[in-house]
């Protein structure tokens, strides 16, 4: 039997996970690590630490299984990020995090000079400091010594893999998440770079996400105990990855992440081209393959808000008859109607991203009357995340057609949201096996296609299968038809306010 080695690098630790030939999970192993935040929306973190949680886990991993029998080794991880790296691959400062947003001057100075929608159609994505190019171009202003000395800009992923083998490199799932890659000709674009100040010899090269970039050295064999010549993946970003492992590879699949933030994301062949640019389009880990989303700030995270602010009694009642909180919870949902007696709850508790992009947006209930009831609000708090995540879908609906959705992520279990989703997003809602080990699968299908443990992606019906099948109810659909349309009005008629409130000084 051989194995699997995959590792998903993300913002609060690494998993590392091993699988089997035939796609079964043998097991686990998490290692956490810290992320400073400082004044000015900066977030960092210390590569070395990354280095240590994958020695960790991956040394856990070989107590199960030997070296000899690790087929291959990839990475997923976490995107959007600035490391510079010298030419001996030495960190030269922490890495700056995707919801790092100190390069807001760059943002500016950038789309000064390039036009916001050209730089979208050539990048997939918007002009934002949450991008590496801007970050990169903070770093030449701000510090001008550690600009000096950088050999490459890497992201997570291919930091460690430099660890591991020597080279350094990047795929097109990550290359599109920096803002300087050009989806249209799938290579680095010297426009942007240029417009950015900086040399395209600062950018690694970008390799297939399923290439043998290299063989793990003796050093990193030392450290993690896996064989040396073991073959090291390209791997990918952990969004495209998560799209392999819940078997969105083909053109016209799609699946909706539903955690504490939520996408929406298809395969296609061809960009998304929204002229409000209210989506984005990263490559995918498919070769040849792009993969368009759109992604909401706070969907389970305004659910996880309203379970800790409005049900005390529900968690209360819960200890008390030894059920799980979120059945009580429920059984308050059930006894609202749909539509929740006319009450709209508007999810923007953090800003919003797609499709709204306005960082002052605010969450509000809208319509509440003495005749409105506690399950009102709560089912109020669920429809209101759904809807927004139904204006997603129909922006990609616009463009190709949405049949069925593959839901994964925590939100996934709830069969209240599981119909309500069928019922909003107008599609077949499908429940695969696993939920919560998507981006890990996809890591996985990475390095045996690499390896030439598997043939292709196809591959990824050995690993999930779908366990539940939720239909739309034709009289559900009808209302919620009427109702979204509203619900979008109500979000237009409060943006004045969201500007006046962030302008306060209270």
């Amino acid at each position: 039997m051989k194995y699997i080695i995959a590792h998903d690098l993300g913002t609060s630790g690494n998993k590392a996970t091993l699988f089997d030939e035939e796609g079964r999970l043998v097991c686990s192993h998490v290692a956490a690590y810290d992320t400073v935040y400082k004044e000015g929306n900066r977030a960092e973190q210390d590569p070395h630490d990354w280095w240590r949680a994958i020695v960790e886990t991956t040394q856990s991993l070989l107590r199960i299984v030997s070296p000899n029998d690790i087929a291959g080794i990839a990475l997923s991880g976490q995107m959007m990020g600035c490391l510079c790296v010298d030419k001996e691959g030495n960190p030269l400062r922490p890495h700056m995090l995707y919801c790092d947003q100190r390069s807001v001057k760059q943002e500016a100075e950038m789309a000064a000079k390039i036009d916001p929608l050209r730089f979208y159609e050539i990048t997939g994505h918007r002009i934002s400091a949450s991008y590496s190019i801007e970050k990169l171009m903070w770093i030449k202003e701000n510090e001008p010594d550690i600009f000096r000395k950088t050999y490459k800009m890497l992201n997570a992923k291919d930091y460690i893999n430099y660890r591991l083998c020597g080279v350094m490199a990047t795929d097109p799932s990550d290359a599109s998440g920096t803002n300087a890659y050009d989806l249209n000709r799938w290579q680095w674009s010297e426009e942007i770079i240029e417009q950015a100040g900086l040399d395209l010899s600062l950018f690694p090269e970008v390799r297939s996400s399923i290439d043998v970039i290299g063989e793990v050295g003796a050093g990193a064999a030392k450290e993690t105990g896996l064989k040396v010549g073991t073959p090291v993946i390209c791997g990918g970003g952990d969004g495209s990855c998560a799209g392999v492992g819940v078997g969105c590879v083909s053109p016209g699949s799609s699946y909706n992440y539903l955690g504490s933030s939520s996408w929406v994301a298809l395969t296609v062949e061809k960009p998304i081209v929204d002229e409000q640019r209210r989506t984005m389009n990263w490559a995918h880990v498919v070769p040849g393959m792009l993969h368009p989303s759109g992604t909401m700030q706070t969907a389970g995270a305004s659910y996880n808000w309203m379970v800790n602010q409005l049900c005390a009694f529900e968690q209360q009642q819960a200890k008390t008859i030894g059920l799980d909180v979120y059945e009580v919870i429920d059984e308050q949902i059930r006894k609202s109607p749909l539509g929740a007696n006319k009450l709209v709850f508007l999810p923007y508790l953090l800003g919003e991203r797609t499709p709204r992009w306005n960082v002052d947006a605010k969450g509000a209930f809208v319509g509440l009357t003495l005749g409105h009831t506690h399950g009102d609000m709560l089912r109020a708090v669920m429809e209101g995340i759904t809807m927004n995540l139904g204006l997603i879908v129909n922006i990609f609906r616009n463009h190709v057609p949405i049949d069925t959705m593959t839901v994964i992520g925590g939100g996934a279990k709830n069969p209240i949201w599981q119909q309500m989703m069928a019922d909003i997003y107008q599609s077949e809602i499908l429940i695969p096996n696993y939920l919560e080990e998507a981006t890990s699968m996809g890591a996985a299908v990475l390095a045996g296609i690499g390896s030439g443990l598997f043939k292709d992606f196809s591959v990824i019906d050995r690993f999930i299968h779908i366990q539940k099948r939720v239909t739309p109810i034709a009289e559900n659909v009808e209302k919620y038809k009427w109702l979204m349309p509203v619900f979008d009005q109500t979000y237009q008629a409060l943006t004045g306010v969201y500007t006046e409130l962030a302008a306060l000084k209270l």
